[in-house]
């Protein structure tokens, strides 16, 4: 055997060699790739929302939050009359964040960061505990592992101020100690992850551009 079949034989091998390292990293297509859908007649999608918005029906947005036939269900309906665009499911996403954003801030004396996410009496509740705790030389340290659950237990809607508010309940899991001016722990546990449950009520006006809900109230 001369020395160029030999070359092209050493390259070869190289090459099967590099095409089934690439399979192993890249996997492969066996024939179970989704089929191509085409992009639905526009005529047709217009006339199908008609004929839904015609029928009614379960509004799946409501149903799939909060018991079907409820006072909250009833009322997260009237929002989503005056606001189309309104997302339940959205909006539970959005608390979800706001909730760890503003406890947060409350455990590390800064409500400057969450004013306009307060109503004027949640705020002056939250700073009063704050300047307190200033006063008595206490130093709070914490740490937010997520929220386990959350869920709509009421909703309300006023037709004259246009005004939502949805009720919230938290249940979440963290850590939170207090600390006097030495350092020592004089509440909590650094150490042990505990669960948190809060009842927390938003609100804002529905149609409106300002798309921020406030909370309004906090309970246990």
């Amino acid at each position: 055997m001369n020395q160029s079949i030999l070359s092209l034989l050493v390259l070869a091998g190289i090459a099967i060699f590099l095409i089934l390292r690439l399979r192993n990293v890249l996997g492969t297509r066996d024939g179970f790739e989704k089929p191509r859908v085409d992009a639905p007649d526009q005529a047709a999608t217009s006339a199908r929302r008609s004929f839904e918005v015609i029928e009614g029906g379960v509004d799946h947005d409501i149903a799939d939050n909060v018991t079907e036939g409820s006072r909250a269900a009833d009322e997260l309906a009237k929002m989503k009359r005056v606001e189309p665009s309104f997302s339940v499911t959205e909006f539970l996403n959005g608390a979800r964040g706001a909730y760890e954003m503003i406890l947060m801030a409350f455990e590390n004396d800064d409500l400057d960061s969450i004013r306009d996410f307060l109503a004027d009496d949640v705020y002056d509740a939250f700073d009063s505990v704050v300047q307190q705790r200033r006063e008595n030389g206490l130093t709070v340290h914490a740490q937010f592992y997520g929220v386990r659950e959350i869920q709509i237990i009421d909703a309300e809607f006023d037709e004259a101020t246009q005004e939502g508010e949805i009720k919230l309940r938290f249940v979440a899991e963290i850590v939170s100690a207090v600390a006097n001016e030495a350092g020592e722990i004089v509440e909590g546990d650094a150490t042990e992850i505990k669960r948190q449950k809060d009842i927390w009520s938003f609100a804002r006006k529905m149609g409106q551009n300002d798309p921020n809900w406030r909370l309004v109230a906090t309970g246990a």
